[in-house]
């Protein structure tokens, strides 16, 4: 039976090239000129530690980052931008968290996605992905297509496509 794998990763090489290519763009702008600004990406943790002089400067060093990630092929969800920065004496501190892999109750609302579909496909949620099994390759592309158009705010990819 044909099925796929549904799943929310991020390549750390990707990531890591997305990062780089940021601090070289704000070490070269004029208005970061002579500015603190740092940028350190921790691998193991997915998490993007940022440091500036003030917020302006915090969302112009968010908005470059998401900006080349999405250059990258990291799509702009990937980034949980929920927490604000804090100040700490003279400096702003940021950590951006990167989503790698897809947490349960993500899978939950992508199972409860395909299956409020109708569509004649079996879901099952293995680990941090989704396995999609059915009888026809159109309705696994149906609902590769039902998830890309189902507004999640969370970016997916599809993998393991087997026949």
């Amino acid at each position: 039976m044909p099925s796929f794998d549904i799943v929310s990763k991020v390549e750390a090489q990707a990531l890591d090239n997305a990062v780089n290519v940021t601090s070289k763009e704000i070490t070269n702008r004029f208005d970061f000129k002579g500015s603190h600004v740092l940028i350190e990406l921790d691998k193991k943790e997915f998490v993007i530690k940022l440091e500036t002089e003030d917020d302006m400067k915090m969302r112009q060093l968010v908005d470059v980052l998401v900006s080349r990630a999405h250059k990258q092929g990291i799509a702009p969800e990937a980034f949980d931008l929920s927490k604000e920065g804090a100040q700490s004496g003279k400096v702003w501190r940021k950590s951006v968290k990167v989503r790698n892999g897809l947490a349960q109750e993500d899978a939950k609302k992508v199972v409860k996605l395909i299956k409020d579909s109708g569509l004649k496909v079996q879901v099952s949620i293995n680990d941090d992905l989704v396995r999609v099994t059915g009888k026809k390759i159109d309705d696994l592309q149906e609902v590769i297509v039902l998830c890309r158009n189902g507004n999640l705010d969370f970016p997916l990819q599809y993998v393991n496509m087997r026949s």
